[in-house]
């Protein structure tokens, strides 16, 4: 299989699973998972505990892809979030709420003046909260548009002195006229990418390309494994591939499962990546300018099978859906159908428990939190609906070293699930504001967080790295 070219040894990865040295509440256990399915209930998810998922920890699949798996269905229950109730972060840490009563707040995004916007899905609007009052909340929201079909992705453009908003509904990429400081359009949605389909995954995000002449659009399948392909000669796929990329699927899944490029007017748009059932976030490392994805995989395969993930996305990757997973394993729905894709599929970088339902994720390069966090990875774990023993429903920290991903995460804001049917958070955008804090949306109570060191416990100047 085609892996990863630039994962770090084995030998630097049992080194970051070691016992770290923060202090820990007197509640807290140590839990160091270097096999990958170790499970414990979620609600003892604590603060520093580790992961390292590797492909040959992976378990063979439990069925065919049947969808009547009796691990399938497992809903949370969700509820109010208890009085005094707050998430659990490392010692040293402290949590605000900066708003509250929202309706399915998504991704957050920080203007260059260091406004954050919001995408709030449920009500097809985005928000702007003032960068002065996510330092002192509560934040009122102010209403930048509305109107759109669940707006999920938001983009500045040029990054540093954005001219336009771009945003991606579930239908189309449109564009607005900004200035810094707007907190309202200053006129109306241009569209830039017309009739996305939105069938089954209707998450679109955006990122601008480091080189600031592209952008990148995600575009999620429209069904869990593509079961309704009709057959394609060898040269049909040929063909096909010619024009739509590596592993591209066809039939409805056209255009879907992967990640588009385009020029700022719209043109000249093409896949820049395939085999990626589900990239719900993006965005830009930016040590290396390299372009992230999260990884919602897919389902019937088992409890364990298969892990979502964050990776780089290379121009032109075949990341295996729906044919293969975690590099060629191939998926039970499409056996011996294309045995010419199995040494090519990119093994992901990070690999996350299956069924956690990843979602954004981002970079911290601010100074505010100790040193040992700068360069690494924050990702929201949504988590799961169709897994006995719940999973997700918290934020992780990959950890990089030099840039590079070592394979390791490891959770960083928990508290969310109760017990084993009830749950009263469920993680899903996050961004770093220009004070150096974490702020984290909760789409299931329309609440977003604020996360910074505790003033008493950290004097905001960086550590030295590990």
């Amino acid at each position: 299989m085609r892996t990863s070219t630039s994962l770090l040894s084995s030998a630097t990865a049992l080194a970051l699973l070691a016992p770290m040295s923060v202090a820990r509440p007197a509640h807290s256990h140590q839990f160091i998972s270097a096999g990958a399915y170790a499970a414990h209930p979620a609600e003892d998810d604590e603060p520093g505990t580790r992961y390292w998922i590797r492909p040959d920890d992976l378990p063979a699949p439990v069925n065919d892809g049947d969808p009547e798996d009796p691990d399938f269905m497992n809903s949370p229950t969700l509820v109010d979030p208890p009085r005094g109730m707050k998430p659990k972060v490392p010692d040293g840490f402290a949590v605000r709420v900066v708003a509250r009563g929202l309706n399915q707040p998504r991704v957050m995004r920080t203007a260059p003046n260091g406004d954050v916007f919001v995408a709030e899905s449920g009500s097809g609007r985005v928000l702007v909260l003032a960068a002065k009052s996510l330092r002192h909340p509560p934040a009122t929201p102010v209403v930048f548009t509305e109107g759109l079909d669940r707006p999920f992705g938001i983009a500045f453009y040029p990054p540093d002195k954005p001219r336009y908003v771009y945003v991606a509904a579930a239908d189309q990429v449109v564009r607005f006229p900004y200035r810094a400081g707007d907190r309202t359009a200053r006129g109306p949605a241009e569209v830039i990418i017309a009739d996305i389909p939105t069938e089954r995954h209707w998450t679109r995000d955006l990122a601008v390309a480091p080189d600031g002449r592209h952008l990148f659009v995600s575009i999620g399948s429209a069904s869990n494994v593509a079961g309704a392909m009709p057959e394609k000669t060898p040269a049909e796929i040929r063909a096909w591939e010619a024009t739509h990329g590596r592993g591209a699927a066809w039939a409805e899944e056209e255009n879907r499962a992967v990640v588009r490029v385009f020029e700022p007017e719209g043109r000249n748009v093409r896949n820049y990546a395939t085999g990626l059932r589900n990239c719900s976030g993006m965005t830009v490392q930016p040590r290396t300018g390299s372009l992230w994805c999260t990884g919602n995989e897919r389902d019937h395969l088992g409890a364990d099978l298969v892990p979502d993930f964050l990776t780089r996305i290379r121009d032109g990757g075949f990341y295996g859906w729906p044919w293969y997973y975690t590099g060629g394993n191939e998926d039970p729905a499409h056996a011996g159908e294309r045995p010419d894709l199995q040494d090519e599929v990119i093994v992901p970088d990070v690999l996350i428990q299956a069924h956690s339902s990843t979602m954004q994720m981002v970079f911290y390069d601010e100074n505010a939190f100790p040193g040992r966090y700068h360069g690494d990875a924050f990702a929201t774990l949504r988590g799961s609906w169709n897994r006995e023993n719940r999973t997700g429903y918290k934020v992780v920290r990959a950890i990089m070293v030099n840039g590079r991903p070592t394979g390791v995460y490891e959770d960083f804001m928990t508290g969310f699930v109760l017990d084993e049917e009830r749950v009263w958070g469920r993680p899903t955008g996050i961004v770093v504001t220009h004070d150096g804090a974490l702020l984290v949306s909760d789409d299931a109570n329309g609440t977003i967080f604020r996360v910074a060191p505790e003033p008493s416990k950290h004097d905001g100047k960086a550590q030295g790295r590990r």
